[in-house]
């Protein structure tokens, strides 16, 4: 019987990606319009590069950005991209269609947990944005393990916090190497959101699916 289930949160319950492209771009032309002499196609590839390098929650990669570019920190630029990347960021954090409803469904029955690779201020602005704060039982961030998917750290001290076996959980993420493998190799049950938009490739089979919508939850639940 499933008693916890677990969520990822970014592309999971909130476009993630989408916010984070829109806000990159407008974050890169501010700074073009401050002065950078970039083009805005070549300044998100840099963005994104180093993203891919430093990690997509990495805070100072406007300085890093404006090293590899200028050579030196233009503090009028870079404030620049930081405001009009925080602005579009604040204005895009919300969380996919029914995701509030169908957690308020779900938080009757189960214990709800939220398992994420963004250390934990990042993790509770978010969920604050979203106004989903007050729907999980425990949201586990980078900062509890130090640790990231797919290690399975993570999974091994949200198991002791619920004091749950494996097979009691259930996982949702849109990853199938970093949410599904590691979940599988230790029992959980697992669902892969498909709609998140994750175009990695993995041979791993996840037990369930949610093509469109977080609503398909309940279909699955039923037959557990």
């Amino acid at each position: 019987m499933i008693k916890a289930i677990i969520f990822d949160l970014d592309n999971t319950l909130i476009d993630f990606m989408k916010m984070k492209r829109l806000s990159c771009e407008a974050a890169i032309e501010a700074m073009i319009r401050e002065g950078l002499k970039i083009s805005k196609k070549e300044g998100m590839k840099i963005l994104f590069e180093l993203y891919s390098k430093y990690g997509l929650e990495y805070q100072r990669i406007f300085q890093v950005f404006l090293k590899k570019i200028l050579g030196k920190i233009d503090y009028k630029i870079m404030a620049s991209g930081i405001v009009a990347y925080r602005r579009v960021k604040e204005g895009l954090l919300y969380p996919y269609p029914n995701v509030v409803p169908t957690l308020n469904k779900l938080k009757k029955k189960y214990k709800l947990v939220i398992l994420s690779d963004a250390p934990r201020i990042q993790v509770w602005i978010r969920l604050v944005a979203m106004k989903i704060q007050d729907k999980f039982d425990y949201v586990i961030t980078f900062d509890d393990t130090k640790t990231i998917k797919p290690d399975i750290k993570p999974f091994l001290y949200l198991l002791k916090k619920l004091k749950l076996k494996p097979e009691e959980c259930l996982m949702v993420g849109d990853s199938l190497k970093r949410d599904i493998a590691p979940a599988k190799k230790l029992g959980f049950k697992t669902v892969f959101a498909k709609y998140g938009g994750n175009k990695e490739k993995a041979k791993i089979k996840p037990d369930y699916i949610l093509k469109y919508n977080i609503n398909e939850l309940f279909t699955i639940l039923s037959i557990l």
